[in-house]
């Protein structure tokens, strides 16, 4: 089995291969997944390593694998307005809910509750599969300056009390 022990920063590392997850297994440190091509691979990263789609990781070989975020069945939500769709970011934000935010719209997992309560707000709702990149959090990697790497890639999960 192939052991995933860390993500790499060089963008034009050379692939032997990719790991197709969604966004509730890139969060997780420790995993047995399947690479695309079928191979067992055990992801052993860092706590609070968030993978992205795109991102690269070694494994323990030497090898290269890039990460594919997989398509997820989520809710796509638009509003009127710019002061309707803050409202609706607002009152997602305050139920600690994962936001992918767009040009225009936001993105949910799908969620029944949470896609009423937006539609009592106003809000078109659809359903759409889709690869889900949600924001990072306030938290996550403002502290750092690296170019033009965005800051979605630079998120960490806090972890207080330690």
């Amino acid at each position: 089995m192939i052991e995933i022990t860390s993500k790499i920063a060089n963008a034009q590392a050379p692939v032997a291969g990719q790991l197709r997850l969604p966004f509730e297994l890139r969060q997780k440190s420790r995993l047995r997944a399947k690479l695309v091509s079928g191979e067992e691979a055990a992801l052993i990263l860092p706590r609070g390593e968030i993978l992205r789609g795109g991102d690269k990781v070694a494994a323990s070989d030497g090898r290269v694998f890039e990460v594919l975020a997989a398509p997820e069945k989520l809710l796509h939500v638009e509003c009127a307005s710019p002061t309707a769709l803050a409202r609706a970011a607002y009152h997602l934000g305050n139920r600690h809910v994962a936001v992918q935010v767009g040009d225009g719209f936001l993105r949910i997992a799908e969620d029944h509750v949470l896609e009423e309560m937006l539609r009592g707000l106003g809000a078109s709702v659809t359903h759409l599969e889709a690869p889900f990149e949600p924001e990072a959090g306030a938290y996550g990697g403002g502290h750092h300056h690296h170019g033009d790497e965005p800051r979605y890639r630079l998120a960490k999960i806090h972890e207080y009390g330690k």
